[in-house]
């Protein structure tokens, strides 16, 4: 009996950390902001989960706890908070400073160009900067003057997502390119469980057909306009040092081998048997540029930067490849 109870012993004295708030002392959405900001500061959390600060995430769980989209913070940073709603809030911020786990999972849900998607511990939680480049470059939204890789996505028939997780770049890019029937790989089962429940979501079931498997080899020779990924690149000294956040994560979705490059040396191989002849491959990678660029000084790749990343995802064309 003493063993059992000795858990929710340590839960509690772990809970007790943060110092506890009286009743009538936080009132508004901005309260409680500032109340996790301060506290996620004074437990040195990390963000790279689809928020960059501790402002920003605090922000994302005050509106997920009062069922707001995050672009509706400031409309209601001043209102009242009820009492339920605060002890929801405050239960979040204990949570997230506790487990350390990615807040993301406490909520089930990212925003990813600003749409929700539903994710949980079976699936890495999605940070691509490729959802970006996609509008960017590629949707009609783009700026003519950053260069546009496909002229006409309403031309795109068909569109490859290797190691899709989550399935949110697959989704995106059904958005993208409206004509366009999308294939979405990934060698997880629990991830393709994940990312099933979010092409429902999404009523996309006759549009993206989701494969399980190896990189390409459930797909036999089918090719496509485009191929996105975002991989796993993590070498080997990154996955020593991953912090506490990121280690509450599928260690698949990351393990790039010793210099990171395993699985993207296995697409860039591979890609030229799967892409039409005016088709291209679209990959993320973080920082392996410079081992990546080593190991295939030839290629002609088309470094493509977003508003919080540089160097970061290539583009290269089936006629380069």
């Amino acid at each position: 009996m003493a063993k059992r109870t000795k858990p929710a012993a340590k839960r509690g004295q772990t809970a007790s950390r943060l110092p506890k708030v009286g009743a009538g002392e936080l009132l508004t959405p901005l309260d409680f902001v500032r109340y996790a900001v301060s506290r996620f500061v004074e437990a040195k959390l990390v963000f790279a989960h689809g928020t960059t600060d501790p402002l920003a995430e605090a922000a994302f769980l005050v509106c997920e706890a009062l069922h707001l989209h995050p672009d509706q913070f400031e409309t209601f940073a001043t209102t009242r908070v009820t009492a339920a709603e605060g002890e929801k809030i405050l239960d979040l911020i204990a949570r997230r400073v506790t487990t350390r786990k990615p807040a993301a999972y406490l909520v089930n849900k990212i925003y990813m160009r600003g749409l929700p998607f539903y994710v949980d511990e079976r699936t890495i939680v999605p940070r691509s900067f490729i959802g970006e480049l996609l509008d960017q470059h590629f949707g009609r939204d783009g700026d003519d003057e950053a260069g546009s890789l496909i002229s006409d996505p309403d031309t795109v028939e068909s569109v490859l997502d290797l190691c899709t997780g989550s399935g949110c770049l697959a989704i995106l890019a059904s958005r993208n390119f409206p004509n366009a029937a999308i294939d979405a790989v990934d060698i997880s089962k629990d991830a393709l469980e994940v990312a099933a429940r979010n092409v429902g979501d999404y009523g996309l079931q006759d549009r993206l057909t989701l494969y399980r498997g190896d990189l390409f080899k459930p797909l036999g020779d089918k090719r496509y306009d485009l191929i996105i990924s975002n991989p796993p690149y993590v070498d080997a000294e990154g996955m020593a040092g991953l912090p506490r956040e990121c280690r509450a994560e599928p260690k698949l979705a990351f393990d790039g081998g010793f210099d990171g490059l395993d699985i993207v040396r296995r697409i860039l191989d591979e890609a030229v048997a799967h892409l039409t002849p005016q088709g291209g491959l679209l990959c993320e990678i973080g920082r392996c540029r410079p081992q990546l660029e080593a190991a295939y000084p030839q290629l002609p790749l088309l470094w493509l930067d977003t508003e919080e990343s540089e160097g970061e995802v290539f583009w290269i064309a089936a006629t380069d490849l």
